[in-house]
């Protein structure tokens, strides 16, 4: 672990498993970095890319505000299968927001993701470990098979579990709406916020 966080910290691209699928991680704040990733998947920019914090006061240096209904989401499914939208502080690699100024965070349910995001001490991305377009991948082999020498480090962490990623739920505006339902479900999500607040 001290290994990929010093990869990380050098700009490089570490392979980590999550709660859902192995995903590719890099320092959130590294412009070049993100760009090295973004290349490497053969993503094209103009999509955003989600990151892990390691806790809720990271998640408040890097966002605008947390409202005080995602507060209650992330109490009660953080650390989780939740990805939630907020908008960007200043200073976010702008290749990180798509350009629309609005960034997907997540604390992961996965020690390893999550003890990765410590030991950098900033926020990492957590995009599939998957050529874009390709199916996310659930082992370091397929991982290493996939990607090979284009990432740096592979922390294996065992199979994941797969079937859904993380749902995504933009908060930046009222409703909430679901960009994508994966781990947790719209019910469980309307029985924290109420049907109104969900579009």
């Amino acid at each position: 672990m001290e290994e990929a966080a010093q990869v990380l910290e050098k700009g490089g691209i570490v392979a980590h498993p999550t709660e859902s699928f192995y995903g590719l991680g890099v320092d959130a704040t590294n412009e070049r970095a993100v760009s090295h990733l973004l290349k490497l998947k053969g993503r094209p920019e103009g999509k955003p890319i989600l990151v892990l914090v390691s806790s809720v006061s990271m998640l408040e240096r890097y966002v605008t505000q947390v409202p005080p209904l995602a507060m209650e989401l992330i109490e009660a499914f953080w650390p989780g299968g939740l990805t939630l939208i907020f908008h960007a502080a200043k200073g976010i690699p702008e290749k990180l927001t798509g350009g629309g100024g609005k960034l997907g965070m997540r604390l992961s349910s996965n020690l390893v993701a999550t003890s990765l995001v410590e030991r950098l001490g900033r926020p990492m991305t957590s995009t599939s470990a998957n050529l874009s377009g390709m199916p996310p991948l659930v082992s370091a082999g397929q991982v290493a098979d996939a990607l090979g020498e284009g990432i740096d480090l592979i922390v294996d962490g065992g199979d994941t579990p797969g079937q859904k990623g993380s749902t995504v739920l933009d908060t930046t505006s009222y409703p909430f709406t679901i960009v994508r339902e994966g781990l947790i479900s719209r019910e469980e999500l309307k029985k924290v916020l109420g049907p109104e607040a969900l579009s």
